[in-house]
């Protein structure tokens, strides 16, 4: 049995499992992140969010996976009566992009149900989310990096209903320095980061939270859809939701009925553990 204090992760992404009321958390949680060789992903079940069990494997990948690199931000949905995990992967001489995986249970394991990514095969790409719009259509939101656009984007591309591939051309939702709060993480190049976009309602309002580069460092802020719908447009709140060590987050209902905010602190690499805040 671990504290969470134990648990070495970035980006983590926490799924519910009502029925046997157990939380799944999942994250990056290769050892080396950044180069070398990547093994797969895990997850840790608690029932109280403070004692947890694990690590057990939820993907490994084949001889035959595109990617072997730089596996990060898994984030597990139930969508149709099963599970997906988006993530993003890297390979040499290929963008990054998100994957799309299944399973028919929470725990995986999970299986590719493509032979590539679904975001665009020249664009690099990282950290797409699921969200389903109130017609019962599929989005994948997802950041268009710096590495290629230097003011990094958010973009939204609408897939079929089995989540294999897009129906349309992605759109820009918005740029990260379109926000007043966001700083160049290069100053003298004038680069902006686009990090961890997760979608959610507050009532009838569709906001998002996501991170970049602010005054003291990696934050989170949000953004609110004036129209109420994915493709916008985007307002921004001037000030930040996390301003430090803000590190890729999500929001999630416990089975008390309480709104928590996670994320990874500090973001300083091997550091990072998850921490929980009551919003």
């Amino acid at each position: 049995m671990l504290k969470k204090e134990q648990i070495h992760l970035r980006d983590p992404f926490i799924f519910p499992e009502c029925q046997t009321k157990t939380y799944y958390l999942f994250g990056t949680t290769d050892g080396n992140v950044w180069s070398g060789r990547a093994e797969g992903f895990d997850y840790y079940t608690s029932t109280d969010l403070q004692n947890w069990d694990g690590p057990f494997p939820a993907f490994r990948p084949d001889q035959s996976f595109w990617a072997d690199r730089q596996f990060w931000a898994p984030e597990v949905h139930k969508y149709q009566a099963e599970y997906y995990m988006l993530a993003s992967f890297k390979a040499e001489n290929r963008c990054r992009g998100t994957q799309i995986l299944k399973a028919k249970h929470p725990s995986g394991p999970y299986h590719s149900i493509t032979n590539g990514p679904v975001t665009p095969g020249q664009w690099e790409c990282l950290d797409g989310t699921l969200y389903v719009d109130a017609d019962g259509h599929p989005w994948l939101i997802f950041c268009w990096e710096w590495l290629q656009v230097q003011d990094g984007k958010i973009c939204a591309q609408k897939l079929t209903d089995d989540l294999k591939q897009p129906i349309a051309e992605p759109i820009v939702l918005f740029r990260a320095s379109e926000a007043k709060w966001t700083k160049p993480a290069k100053r003298s190049e004038s680069v902006y980061v686009t990090d961890g976009p997760f979608l959610y309602h507050q009532g009838n309002k569709l906001s998002m939270i996501w991170s970049s580069m602010a005054e003291h460092g990696y934050a989170i802020g949000v953004s609110h859809s004036l129209s109420g719908n994915v493709a916008g447009p985007w307002q921004h709140d001037d000030a930040v939701l996390i301003e430090r060590d803000g590190g890729h987050g999500m929001i999630f209902q416990t089975f008390e009925g309480e709104w928590l905010l996670t994320f990874h602190a500090p973001n300083q690499t091997p550091k990072e553990r998850p921490v929980f805040i009551k919003l």
